[in-house]
């Protein structure tokens, strides 16, 4: 695969203001820092989302990356409309063949990787967060599938994504009438793992995240690889998989350091080796 920035136009600036990076010990937070316009993606925003995903996947480090918008308004309204009206057509098939690809890179992340939905999220917003292995929501979030209202339909993975977590008819159902659920319907449909009452998303997002990082870094990720590659394949394959992602777990020190923890009866301190 080339270098994220070769697959953008030359006159696409990297611009590290869009998403902003904070390390919280084992977690890593990205921002999407485009309130004003309700954190929608434009060329240079899905640029450094990109970038960001290529420098991430590298730092094994990092146990658990969450992914949220700035400000309490929106996650993500999908993306930017207003540049999209501006942009020369010859243009259009390179943003879109970027937002797709934006979406595969949050899903190939090896790291597990939580939305942290606080507000709107709404076309390429809900196709982000499915890219996501677990979504947490504020109770006052809105989700939708909007594109059909717009002639157009779910172009970086909705059409897929959200029937593999949700069901045919559910999904058939968001997206070819184009309406907003609120968080109780999403959570109730499995689209949503979490809801957080008002003030509390963030210590809920970071709960979670910790009862990931706190579990072997390698179990973790080799477990996220057999779900990922493994459900979609007949069941005797899937398992076949299983078996390849346990066996990179056998030769840790990690594995050895929770058997040890186990019989002294304390709590592991993981490597990540």
């Amino acid at each position: 695969m080339p270098p994220v920035a070769d697959e953008f136009p030359s006159d696409v600036p990297d611009q590290p203001e869009l998403v902003s990076v904070v390390r919280e010990g084992d977690l890593v937070w990205l921002t999407i820092e485009r309130p004003d316009v309700m954190n929608c993606l434009s060329f240079p925003t899905l640029r450094r989302l990109r970038t960001l995903c290529e420098e991430l996947r590298e730092d094994l480090s990092v146990r658990c990356i969450l992914i949220t918008g700035a400000g309490e308004k929106a996650f993500c309204a999908g993306a930017d409309l207003k540049e999209r009206k501006t942009m020369p057509a010859e243009r259009v098939p390179d943003f879109v063949r970027n937002i797709r690809r934006t979406m595969d890179d949050v899903a190939s992340l090896p790291q597990p990787t939580i939305a942290v939905v606080n507000g709107f999220a709404f076309g390429g917003g809900t196709e982000l967060l499915l890219a996501c292995d677990l979504r947490v929501a504020a109770s006052t979030a809105t989700f939708g599938l909007t594109e059909v209202s717009l002639a157009i339909i779910p172009g970086a993975g909705g059409t897929q994504r959200l029937p593999r977590l949700v069901g045919k008819s559910r999904a058939k159902d968001l997206i070819l009438t184009g309406r907003r659920i609120d968080a109780a319907e999403a959570a109730a449909m499995g689209l949503v793992n979490r809801v957080a009452e008002p003030g509390q998303l963030m210590e809920v997002a970071r709960e979670v995240a910790g009862s990931i990082a706190a579990n072997g870094p390698v179990a973790v990720r080799a477990a996220k690889e057999a779900i990922d590659v493994g459900s979609e394949l007949p069941a005797e394959q899937g398992l076949e998989v299983e078996a390849r992602c346990y066996e990179k777990t056998l030769p840790t020190q990690d594995r050895l350091e929770a058997l040890a923890a186990f019989a002294e009866k304390r709590k592991p301190d993981f490597k990540g080796a």
